[in-house]
């Protein structure tokens, strides 16, 4: 089903540049965050094929300290028309901001804005591991007084439900994190390049919080990303392929900010009101997207994600969910190909949309063959959720 075109982003808006910084295991990198913030962008300009000059928005989300007026000011630029961020934790807001963006372009607001993200846990502290606090509010205050203090802690129970109430079996999460591994055994970029993973180590790796192993987890890491979003008609006479915006949505539905263990729908990812208007607008459905890029907090995130963005069904996953059909270039649904949260780098997920555009333009270090379809979710079971769909042809 097509959208109205007077509201719609459908073909309006193409990313032009896309760049990243080294990644690096947490703490460990080697600039400060800003920095690396500053150089990401530099180069997606240069990717792009335009001046540094030209860059008159942005676009973050989550907790960003890269402050928009002190990169503006940074990097000399004459104008400086838009400042946009995605409210909300994790990585859930990543597609969203490239979604602001694009409706900013499309509205008159700016001509180039660009879309990134920096962390050095470092220079700031991990966000990763558990912590108490001097007051546990809102959904917190019912989790913290009970030990409930780490993202495993607090995603791991609502997967098992998920899986306890539709027979998945571990292996199904296993395949996600042998796709992303394997994936980024072909890309130098990976921080887990030249770490393989294979069946027994998975199983062998101690457990986290059941049901998720050591490498069900994403990493933590140090970096920088960045998108440069430009008008459909000048990334036609740019430097690269243009990929197309051809939909996206972000939010949650009812009373899924609630307290996790108070929410009417438990076990959901917060994508079952969000995917109908994503492919609505876009024009497509899942069985048009030649690639998929799944923000991995935790593969059992991935599963119920992919479930709610109609993939498959519930009761269909552990048929669905095998390293063969995740598997670039030629598996039925090629998955984080780049490695992922899980193996290429944890940027709050800005890395895997970075990789959606890769494959629209055939420079993905694993290449899906004549990709017209390339889609990304991001940040499965936060508030609020988004998802965005890229083509190589505006639509």
């Amino acid at each position: 089903m097509a959208a109205d075109n007077e509201r719609s982003i459908r073909g309006k808006v193409a990313v032009a540049g896309v760049a990243e910084t080294t990644y690096y295991k947490q703490s460990q990198a080697e600039d400060s965050e800003f920095k690396m913030c500053l150089d990401a962008i530099i180069a997606a300009a240069a990717d792009a094929g335009i001046e540094v000059s030209e860059i008159d928005g942005f676009a973050s989300y989550a907790t960003e300290r890269s402050m928009p007026d002190r990169i503006a000011t940074a990097l000399g630029l004459p104008e400086h028309r838009l400042s946009n961020l995605v409210w909300g934790g994790g990585g859930g807001g990543g597609s969203g901001a490239v979604a602001n963006a694009a409706a900013a372009i499309a509205a008159g607001y700016a001509d180039a804005v660009v879309v990134y993200r920096s962390l050095a846990q470092g220079q700031f502290g991990r966000f990763g591991q558990a912590r108490g606090g001097p007051r546990a509010e809102g959904p917190l205050g019912y989790a913290q007084p009970y030990g409930v203090l780490s993202p495993a802690q607090q995603y791991a129970m609502r997967v098992r439900r998920f899986m306890h109430e539709h027979g998945v079996q571990q292996e199904a999460l296993r395949a996600v994190s042998l796709a992303s591994y394997q994936h980024a055994q072909h890309n130098p970029r990976a921080v887990m390049n030249g770490r393989p993973l294979d069946e027994a180590t998975y199983d062998a790796s101690r457990w986290i919080v059941e049901p998720f192993h050591l490498f069900d987890c994403c990493q933590e890491n140090d970096g920088a990303a960045a998108m440069i979003l430009v008008p459909a008609e000048r990334a036609r006479d740019l430097r690269q392929k243009p990929a197309y915006i051809l939909g996206a949505a972000q939010g949650s539905g009812h009373r899924q900010a609630a307290s996790w263990h108070n929410a009417p729908d438990y076990a959901t990812a917060n994508f079952k009101t969000l995917a109908p208007h994503l492919y609505a607008q876009a024009g497509v459905g899942p069985e048009d997207v030649d690639v998929l890029q799944s923000y991995e907090n935790f593969t059992g995130c991935v599963m119920v994600s992919i479930v709610e963005h109609g993939f498959c069904q519930p009761d269909e996953v552990n048929e669905f969910f095998t390293l063969e059909n995740f598997s670039a270039p030629d598996g039925r649904l090629p998955l984080n190909t780049s490695g992922g949260n899980l193996a290429e780098c944890y940027m709050h997920g800005l890395e895997l949309n970075i990789e959606a555009v890769r494959q629209i333009r055939g420079h993905s270090t694993r290449q899906v063959p004549n990709v017209e379809v390339s889609m990304v979710t991001s940040g499965p079971m936060v508030q609020p959720v988004s998802s965005v769909i890229l083509g190589s042809e505006p639509g």
